[in-house]
């Protein structure tokens, strides 16, 4: 066994393990930890592969903005875990039947005649100024240019849709539009009343 094997069986080893453990653990926090420690370990797969820009993208938008907020949120509410905990048997067979499907379909597509050492062999040495970044971007915008369109598109609907069902607006909650407050003028707001002054009676006037 090669060097380059024996740290990807070593991270592989890691990656199933903390894959396994986001699943199963009984705690929210720790099934994140163990998330972040797949991602981690994902990156070290990455890096193998010489796709230094993907690995640090990894590290970066899910470790250190997805993952970290999530961690937040969820120790933030207080959630009641006997509640995630009902109809877990009921649903069992059905959860069961679908993971044997899923493995199924990932080992017919991830194996060896697809994914075999002899298609896809070890990566070959690039020279020092070759850059992994310009080769994804050139990929991106040529080969998969309509497939990254399309994903596009389909975010971009999500995006709307998403602040279409949350922008409810409440009858009983007050609402200022500030289109409306711009436009008002003083004499809406503003009445000046002239009145007579009035002279305060000095100590002893009026007295009976």
């Amino acid at each position: 066994m090669t060097y380059t094997s024996a740290i990807f069986y070593f991270f592989a080893a890691i990656l199933v393990f903390a894959g396994l453990r986001v699943i199963t653990a009984r705690n929210q926090v720790h099934a994140a930890l163990f998330l972040v420690l797949a991602f981690f370990t994902a990156a070290g797969l990455w890096m193998l592969l010489e796709a230094e820009f993907l690995a640090i993208t990894l590290v970066l938008v899910y470790v250190g903005a997805v993952m970290v907020l999530f961690l937040f949120v969820v120790m933030m509410l207080d959630i009641n875990l006997d509640k995630f905990r009902e109809g877990f048997w009921d649903y069992l067979p059905l959860a069961g039947f679908v993971s044997v499907l899923l493995v199924i379909e990932m080992a017919l597509i991830l194996g060896s005649r697809h994914f075999g050492l002899e298609v896809m062999g070890t990566p070959a040495p690039h020279a020092a100024d070759y850059s992994n970044t310009k080769e994804l971007g050139r990929l991106l915008y040529t080969d998969y240019v309509y497939a990254f369109e399309l994903a596009a598109v389909i975010l971009l609907v999500a995006i709307v849709a998403a602040i279409a069902l949350t922008l409810r607006r409440r009858k009983d909650s007050k609402y200022i539009d500030p289109a409306e407050q711009v436009k008002v003028k003083r004499n809406d707001r503003l009445r000046i009343i002239k009145m007579q002054a009035v002279k305060k009676p000095e100590a002893g006037e009026g007295g009976a």
